[in-house]
Formats: structure tokens, C-alpha cells, sequence
């Protein structure tokens, strides 16, 4: 009962309406914030704008605050964001922003996984003894040591002894179309191996600095959820029949101690979206982090409708994880119904 694919489809489904109201409310927040915080912020969003367009912004704020939402609230849907200063639309750059963060957020889950979760089976494995404490070490460092400087450590330093680039999806403009914005998946579309492994190495330090930082997070929760697991009946059993140490560890015990990390690994990627803002700038990155760090000032004026894009964007990612992570704890643990 509760477990076949209607009953996942309408699990997934009742996980999204329960989102929804979040969404809502983040947007909800954002405009409270930006349109009730002063009476008539129209000079300190606009400091170089022309006097039409100024009496025009304060027209906007002289209608009533239902109206003045459900004219900002159809705007977002109708994918009209904004635009910058230089009348820059917002919504195109943040179109082709968000899929590169998406691609350096997903390489960096990945290295989280094939590194981070070996290490916590082999600190559960020695378990108050040198390997426990030299794996407790490694995550420590990547959770002290502050993003910006792991990242100019490894342009600086682990770059060029590695061989390594250091700016942009690619050394040189590709010469195919970018699709998806996303470089190494719009290099293996267009079939150009070589574009592929130049992409490859240009994600590798950012994705690389990401997953170090943040890596300990799956390191300790699957050592926590391993020292549950290797206690019980069933492992026992697995090691009487003679099954080697490998399988016991990996087949039988870590199967069930995912489920915990796993679950905790989907609400990290949302949080991974704030240290991107700082590795984005650092590697030259074309993505959402490094747009948020430019309209925010870093490159010159601010953009107060770009600043509004990315929180919401920013809001999106966040709420999408934890609709990841609910339907992921759904799937892999048989003791929650979907019904």
C-alpha cells in the first residue's frame, strides 16, 4: 500500500502544492520590502535616471499596495524583471546566468558524493582510532577555511601546479551554439570532444573549491548514520557469511545510511547557491553568483531590479532542494507511504 507510481506521482504532487505557499510568501516579502521600506525610494533605485523616468516610478508607488503588488507579481510572470541603469533587461542575463550555476552547484554535489561519502564509511569504519581523526581533520579544514580565501588559494597556488584554468567556461569561444548555457553538456551536444575536456577543466577548481568547503556535511552524516547501521542484526549477519569487509561496508550497511545523507545532501545544494556568489567572482564564472556580486555593486552601480531577481532566484533554488530532498527521503526510506 503507498508504493507504487501513482501513489509517487501524487506524493511528488502534494510536495509541490506544500511549496507553493513558500514561493509565494518569499515574493510576498520581497515586494513588502522594497516597496514599503520608504516612502519614495525612487531616487536611491534610479540615482542616474532621467526626470521622466523618475516621475514614472513614483506614479507606479502612488497606486494603491494591492495594485502596486499585482502589477509586480504579473511582471515576474510575464518574465519582465527589470533592467539595469543602461536599460539591460534583467530576465535574459538571468536566463542564461542560472543554468552555469546549475552546472557548477551539480558537479560540486557530485564530488561531495564520491568523496565526501567514502571518507565518512572509513571514519565510521576506524572509529575513535587514525583514520576517524584524519578524516575529521580534512572536513574541519574545508568548514574553517573562509570561501573567498579557499578560493584564491587554488587559483593562485593549486592552479598552475596542476596545469589548471583559472577564468571562464572555456579557453577560447566555442564554436558551437550554446544551448543549455551549460558548457560541458552544450560541448558534449555539439559533439567536440576537445570542448568537452577544455569545459571539464574549467569547471574542476571552482566545482572542486565548492565541494571542499561544504564537503564535511555529507563526510559527518554518513559517518553518524554508518555508526547506527553497523551495530545491527543484519551487518552481523553479512560478516558471519563470510562476505568481505568491502561489501559489508558498501553493499549492505551504507544502503541504509544513505538515507539520512542523501536526504541532508538535497537541502545543502540550496545552501551551496550562497558560496557561489564569491567562487563565481573569483573564477570568472558566467553564472548567477557572479551576477549577484555585480548588481549588488561590485562592478560599479548597483541594479536594485537585478538585486530583487537574484533573491528571488536565489529563493527558487532553495525551495526547489527541499522539494528534491523531500521526494529523495520519499523514495529511499520504504517506511514513509506516499499516499
Amino acid at each position: 500500500m503507498g508504493r507504487n507510481l501513482e501513489d509517487l506521482l501524487i506524493f511528488v504532487g502534494k510536495r509541490m502544492l506544500e511549496l507553493l505557499p513558500v514561493l509565494l510568501g518569499v515574493i510576498v516579502l520581497t515586494f513588502l520590502i522594497t516597496h514599503v521600506a520608504s516612502i519614495n525610494p525612487c531616487p536611491r533605485w534610479y540615482p542616474k535616471a532621467s526626470t521622466a523616468v523618475l516621475a514614472h516610478c513614483q506614479a507606479q508607488f502612488s497606486l494603491p499596495l494591492t495594485t502596486q503588488f499585482w502589477n509586480y507579481f504579473t511582471k515576474l510572470l510575464e518574465g519582465n524583471w527589470g533592467a539595469s541603469q543602461l536599460g539591460v533587461p534583467v530576465y535574459p542575463v538571468i536566463a542564461s546566468a542560472v543554468p552555469a550555476t546549475v552546472e557548477l552547484v551539480l558537479a560540486s554535489l557530485f564530488l561531495m558524493i564520491v568523496i565526501g561519502i567514502p571518507l565518512g564509511v572509513i571514519a565510521a569504519q576506524f572509529a575513535g582510532r587514525w583514520g576517524d581523526h584524519l578524516v575529521r581533520v580534512l572536513y574541519l579544514s574545508g568548514w574553517s577555511v573562509p570561501t573567498y580565501v579557499g578560493s584564491i588559494i587554488a587559483a593562485v597556488f593549486l592552479a598552475p601546479y596542476l596545469g589548471l584554468p583559472t577564468s571562464g567556461e572555456y579557453s577560447a569561444p566555442p564554436p558551437f551554439p550554446q544551448i543549455t548555457h551549460m558548457s560541458v553538456v552544450d560541448a558534449i551536444l555539439a559533439g567536440n570532444f576537445p570542448y568537452t575536456v577544455d569545459a571539464i577543466s574549467h569547471l574542476v577548481l571552482p566545482a572542486a573549491v565548492l565541494a571542499f568547503i561544504n564537503m564535511g556535511i555529507a563526510t559527518r552524516m554518513t559517518r553518524a548514520s554508518m555508526l547506527e547501521v553497523l551495530p545491527l542484526d543484519y551487518v552481523k549477519a553479512a560478516r558471519m557469511k563470510g562476505l568481505s569487509n568491502f561489501l559489508v561496508l558498501y553493499k549492505h550497511a551504507l544502503r541504509n545510511a544513505l538515507i539520512a545523507t542523501v536526504t541532508v545532501l538535497g537541502l545543502t545544494a540550496g545552501g551551496l547557491l550562497a558560496g557561489t556568489v564569491v567562487i563565481e567572482e573569483v573564477f570568472a564564472w558566467p553564472g548567477i553568483g557572479a551576477y549577484a556580486f555585480s548588481v549588488l555593486g561590485g562592478g560599479g552601480q548597483p541594479n536594485f531590479d537585478g538585486a530583487i531577481a537574484v533573491t528571488i532566484v536565489f529563493a527558487i533554488g532553495v525551495v526547489v532542494a527541499n522539494l528534491i530532498s523531500d521526494i529523495l527521503y520519499g523514495v529511499l526510506d520504504p517506511r514513509v507511504e506516499w499516499r
